[in-house]
């Protein structure tokens, strides 16, 4: 039995945003920037696309912008944002447990002279409110901070952050990295009070290679690469038709059934949590069975289990997880965020990640337990030896 939970790397696409993208390669493959039919009825299909994404999201569909995905998005909003207003002031704030392509630009516009500040988190992985509050600043001009965190999958309270920043400084803007959170929470960006937020196609059943930044109507960016100006002069380059398209399906099942999939989510994750604390001894789960815990994402360390060694044990009976984020290189060592709980390194290294879908049933779920704990006893026994 072939039991997929890595779903927080990414997702299997569904049979119907397969047949969109084919659908746009196949027979809607004109250049939407053509002034012929072919190339308006692409046009067409793109703004009913950017309609479906803002209606997602609460918004106007104006401040959706495509991008390639998550990490283009990130970027977009952060140093697009930084471009255009650096005159404003030096300051930034992020979090200690953001993803790589949050950090690794802050660390890049340290170089460039910026002054980060780095929240930290508790040992459950929700931001300091405190130390946010005393570090923001008249010369803070952005905070940045994930909804949910694509490792233990704590949220973060999102509307409670942009309260303190308009109160602290309303000329800060707010940027939220999305990518884990759409489809798995319900929320509208309008209430959370952000001025942008980046979400990424292929983390819900939609194709790679494609995503959306929400910008606030009101909120200055500038474009971090020039062109033919698409994307109302944000995003230039021939727009990626093939996942627009997708992605606009991924989106219309999300709207359609968001409320019942999650239901599913909860659902499996409580089952999973109960069997891994019925069948395993020693361990760690770092995602809690709470609200406070996106549904999809339990993290858990198998103490004394190397994680690599769990994860090629138990791929050879075809069942995958992971051992952190897939999103940056294999050599990336071990994870930060839970560094930044202050788990001890032995847990860090026995620590794996099981991602859910809403497509996966019980028997998976027990299926990979089993074969979790098999291994476990058979490895430990291995190690004492």
């Amino acid at each position: 039995m072939e039991t997929y939970l890595d779903n927080a790397a990414t997702t299997k696409p569904t049979d119907k945003v397969i047949e969109a993208v084919v659908k746009s390669l196949k027979e809607m493959y004109g250049n939407p920037s053509s002034l012929h039919r072919k190339g308006i009825e692409v046009e067409k299909e793109i703004k009913k696309t950017r309609r479906l994404v803002s209606k997602a999201l609460g918004c106007n569909e104006k401040e959706i912008v495509f991008t390639s995905g998550g990490t283009e998005a990130n970027n977009l909003a952060i140093k697009g944002f930084v471009k255009a207003n650096n005159r404003l002031g030096n300051h930034i704030i992020t979090s200690k447990i953001e993803h790589k392509s949050v950090l690794s630009l802050y660390e890049d516009l340290e170089k460039s002279g910026y002054n980060i500040t780095y929240l930290d988190v508790d040992q459950e992985g929700f931001v300091s409110l405190k130390q946010l509050q005393e570090s923001l600043s008249d010369d803070t001009i952005l905070v940045s901070i994930m909804h949910v965190n694509n490792e233990v999958g704590s949220i973060q309270p999102i509307k409670e952050i942009a309260e303190i920043i308009k109160e602290k400084n309303p000329k800060a803007r707010f940027h939220v990295d999305g990518v884990q959170s759409i489809g798995k929470i319900v929320y509208c960006v309008k209430d959370l009070q952000v001025d942008s937020l980046s979400i990424s196609g292929h983390k819900f059943h939609g194709p790679k290679g494609i995503g959306a930044l929400y910008i606030n109507k009101d909120t200055r960016i500038s474009p971090i690469f020039l062109g033919g100006g698409q994307e109302f002069n944000l995003r230039s380059g021939t727009e990626n038709v093939p996942g627009i398209f997708g992605l606009g399906e991924a989106v219309k099942e999300l709207i359609e059934n968001q409320e019942n999939n999650i239901k599913t989510l909860n659902n499996l994750k409580a089952y999973l949590i109960d069997l891994i604390e019925t069948e395993l001894e020693d361990i760690i789960i770092s995602s809690k069975l709470d609200d406070r815990y996106a549904p999809h994402i339990i993290n858990v360390a198998l103490l004394g289990v190397k994680s690599e060694i769990m994860l090629h044990s138990l791929e050879m009976d075809g069942v995958f997880v992971s051992s952190g984020s897939a999103c940056s290189s294999k050599g990336k060592g071990y994870s930060h965020v839970l560094e930044a709980m202050q788990m001890k390194r032995s847990h860090i290294d026995s620590a794996i990640r099981i991602s859910l879908s809403h497509f996966n049933t019980k028997e998976e779920i027990f299926f990979a337990v089993k074969r979790i704990k098999y291994h476990v006893n058979s490895l430990r026994q291995i190690i004492r030896r």
